[in-house]
């Protein structure tokens, strides 16, 4: 299938999503891809429940609030979305348009692309477990999406970073029991993060189960009963278990983007600030996946790379036509056709 659209904006965080918003009080209809299942990037892959204090107007917002928030503000135009399908090619067509290929063999064709592929495509460091994939998004993830779906539960969190003491730290409120598993006494968290995690341990809270690694998985269909772990010595012990959230951290790389002909700085796209342009006609990027000189990483400087992307996009779409720029307060949320 081959659909047609003005913007096809490559990556759902938080600034893909504010594109679809800007692109649509410009008057572009939008149809925005992404490699994962849900749209949010990192902010719902990797710390959904966790707080940003740095988005204006919110002195404190959950990184998952902040997506449906994005996403209820982007709806009005209508937005097409392709999610678990990662784009694998950039063609230019003859007629000036862009033809984008989707991994499943859809096709999409617009004058204009925004790339907003954050880090690039990501996914889980798996354990060397055999038949880990027959439990995994039944009773092993990789991510915390809702913690709720954990309450009452005994769960397994192996790692010894951030994600693995923060998660086991907020999880052992909802949950039956919560052990860490990890191959050695010392954790790479953070020093308050590690002395919150003893603390609890020694109340009885949470149980530490060090020096341990991952050794095998005990289940039927899925569904975990048990998780045996042993130390390098090759004793071996078994963990009851319901949950395994192994956190070894991510792997990212840029995947097809880098062979897209974009110009490349760094593993960065290098763009015009003043119009997020690309050295590819009608291609843009934004977000943490451009640079440029003074370029931040917030999420707040990929906000306002969208605004200017969107406007640049527009004078790419309807070449020669002036547009009369309002601002919301005037203008209102205006009508754009389905995408």
């Amino acid at each position: 299938m081959v659909h047609e659209t003005d913007v096809v904006i490559v990556g759902a965080g938080p600034a893909g999503l504010f594109a679809v918003f800007e692109c649509g009080m410009v008057k572009l209809g939008c149809h925005v891809v992404d490699a994962l299942d849900a749209a949010g990037g990192q902010c719902q892959a990797l710390y959904p429940e966790k707080p940003i204090f740095d988005i204006p107007g919110h002195p404190r917002i959950l990184a998952a609030d902040l997506v449906e928030r994005l996403k209820d503000q982007a709806a009005p135009f209508g937005p097409v979305y392709h999610l678990g399908r990662p784009m694998v090619s950039l063609e230019r067509q003859g007629d000036g348009q862009w033809l984008c290929g989707l991994s499943d063999g859809t096709a999409i064709r617009a004058p204009a692309v925004i790339v907003a592929a954050g880090c690039g495509a990501f996914g889980p460091n798996r354990p060397p477990l055999e038949g880990i994939e027959a439990f995994e998004g039944k009773s092993v993830f990789y991510f915390v999406a809702r913690r709720e779906e954990f309450r009452g539960k005994r769960v397994v969190v192996a790692g010894g970073g951030d994600s693995a003491v923060d998660w086991a730290i907020s999880l052992a409120e909802v949950a039956a029991r919560v052990t860490v598993v990890h191959r050695r006494p010392k954790f790479r968290a953070a020093p308050e993060s590690q002395a919150r995690l003893e603390a609890m341990a020694a109340k009885g809270d949470i149980d530490l189960v060090v020096p341990y690694q991952l050794h095998g998985l005990e289940g039927e269909e899925g569904r975990l009963r048990g998780v045996t772990v042993a130390t390098l010595d090759g004793a071996v012990r078994r963990l009851e278990a319901d949950l395994l959230l192994p956190f070894f951290g991510m792997a990212m790389t840029l995947g097809p983007v880098a062979e897209w002909g974009l110009g490349m700085s760094a593993s960065h796209v290098a763009v015009d600030p003043a119009t997020m342009a690309t050295n590819l006609p009608g291609v843009f990027a934004i977000g943490d996946i451009c640079d440029y000189p003074g370029k931040l990483k917030l999420i707040l400087s990929g906000f306002a790379e969208a605004a200017r992307a969107a406007h640049s996009a527009r004078a790419t779409v309807h070449p020669g036509e002036a547009l009369h720029f309002e601002y919301s307060t005037t203008s209102g949320v205006p009508v754009v056709p389905p995408a």
